[in-house]
């Protein structure tokens, strides 16, 4: 199936909205909740939040858009960052701060709603702390789902801010231009929620929630196809890594915790 979309949302930021909850079941118990864990909530600066997910005990995977002040347009400082894993009736099984956050170096915040903003959302957060605990197993990643493939996604939205909701069933209606167009429900709050696929047996994650949009005249939530951005990430991810320990203890790299951010930061590998 091929055709145009047109952006509704760019942002899926926690506020007021129409609940769009059919097909989907709240995960508010600790059996229902129990292979889920390594989705949590991304804190940002008190006043908003994401869905993120583990994809390495200290690498949280989520949406490029989440790093940014809706209001202002300014970047989030990392320490004004928390990821809540299992985020569950007012508990986690893991808190964290964030050390170190990446976003695809071709995203850019203040763009137009369109296909290209869309296809670069996505970021990478290291964790101050790895999360290694017997429950939370993090996530292995896949290649993109092929047109009518089955998905699920497991995200935190503005009326179950509470406990995160699973939408088993869902699928790949189309993919254009690097964006996987999809039938999955999502609200404000959903943004970097983990898209799965099962086609190994067990859910791996094979894109991540950036938008709502209409599509042939039908709701529908767009996602970046995840395999590149992911690879590129991954790569700038370890350049930051060796630049914090080539700077010695008393210099600090521009994106981490110890940073006040003004702006973007990726180290192009």
């Amino acid at each position: 199936m091929r055709g145009r979309f047109i952006l509704l949302l760019a942002l899926l930021w926690v506020g007021a909205a129409t609940a769009q909850t059919s097909g989907t079941r709240m995960l508010s118990s600790l059996d229902d909740g129990k292979r889920w864990e390594a989705v949590g909530r991304l804190e940002i600066a008190g006043n908003a939040f994401c869905t993120g997910a583990l994809i390495a005990p200290d690498l949280v995977l989520t949406a490029a858009h989440c790093l940014y002040d809706r209001k202002t347009g300014a970047r989030v400082s990392v320490d004004e960052m928390q990821f809540l894993a299992g985020w569950r009736q007012g508990r986690a099984a893991a808190y964290r701060y964030v050390r170190t956050a990446l976003h695809h170096p071709d995203y850019v915040f203040s763009a137009q709603a369109n296909a290209e903003r869309v296809r670069n959302d996505v970021a990478l957060l290291k964790l101050q702390h790895p999360i290694r605990n017997t429950t939370i197993t993090p996530f292995q990643t896949d290649a993109r789902p092929a047109q009518g493939d089955r998905l699920g996604v497991v995200s935190y939205g503005h009326d179950r801010t509470n406990a995160p909701s699973l939408q088993e069933v869902c699928n790949v209606i189309a993919r254009q231009e690097g964006i996987l167009v999809m039938s999955c429900e999502v609200d404000f709050g959903s943004s970097g929620s983990p898209v799965f696929s099962y086609d190994s047996g067990a859910p791996r994650i094979v894109s991540v929630v950036s938008a709502k949009a209409e599509y042939g005249g039908q709701p529908v939530s767009l996602g970046t196809s995840l395999q590149e951005p992911l690879h590129l990430l991954m790569q700038a991810m370890e350049v930051e890594q060796q630049s914090e320990l080539t700077a010695g203890q008393g210099k600090v790299g521009v994106g981490t915790r110890s940073a006040r951010l003004g702006g973007a930061k990726f180290v192009r590998p």
